[in-house]
């Protein structure tokens, strides 16, 4: 394949996940039409099938490039750069639909993803990243247990979202994402730390 070709390929492949999450999203993976999909992304069946081999392919790849889409910092900062990390994915689940419907895909386990915990284990390990920088910069509790806190964070943080789209469809997902933090912080920060955390969904992470 040349170069031009893959360069299309790659763009082709990247239109049909997003078309996909877009109607997973408003018509959920049972209600979501194939044909739908393809018209959205504006290709052919054939292209997709090159690219997926099912639609429960094309579901697995959405759940898993969930945060494509995010502006991510690249290089761990510490609790500060944790803390604007969550209230970043809080305002994406508000207006990114890749975002919205992977994560409902990866909450539905029951669903045609099946038991998959691999983006729940991607999310820890990014969290387990900036708690690492935390501990070492001295922003941590000695007790605390990174391993731990991180992976009560996704689970703690997917409860909330779930709730919070229960109740208001994510509208108050931030509030609630700083609300999670007020009572999770002292558990974790040095009382110097927990006094300079500032709880903002106006912050953004810095992506370098």
């Amino acid at each position: 394949m040349t170069r031009p070709q893959q360069e299309r390929a790659v763009q082709t492949r990247r239109a049909i996940v997003r078309a996909a999450a877009e109607v997973f999203d408003e018509a959920g993976y049972v209600g979501a039409r194939i044909t739908t999909i393809l018209a959205r992304a504006g290709t052919t069946q054939g292209a997709m099938y090159f690219h997926f081999r099912s639609k429960e392919d094309l579901a697995r790849a959405v759940m898993l490039e969930q945060a494509s889409d995010l502006r991510l910092p690249r290089t761990p900062r510490g609790l500060q750069q944790l803390v604007d990390i969550t209230l970043s994915i809080a305002v994406g689940l508000q207006h990114d639909a890749l975002l919205r419907a992977g994560v409902q895909l990866a909450v539905d386990q029951g669903g045609p993803v099946g038991p998959d915990d691999s983006v729940y284990a991607w999310w820890s390990e990014r969290f387990r990243e900036e708690l690492v920088v935390a501990r070492d910069k001295g922003e941590t509790r000695a007790d605390m247990d990174i391993e731990e806190f991180a992976e009560l964070l996704v689970g703690a943080y997917t409860g909330t979202q779930i709730l919070s789209n229960i109740r208001s469809g994510r509208a108050d997902l931030p509030e609630r994402i700083m609300t999670l933090w007020k009572y999770l912080l002292p558990g974790v920060a040095t009382p110097e730390t927990l006094s300079a955390i500032t709880l903002a969904v106006e912050r953004k992470p810095q992506r370098v």
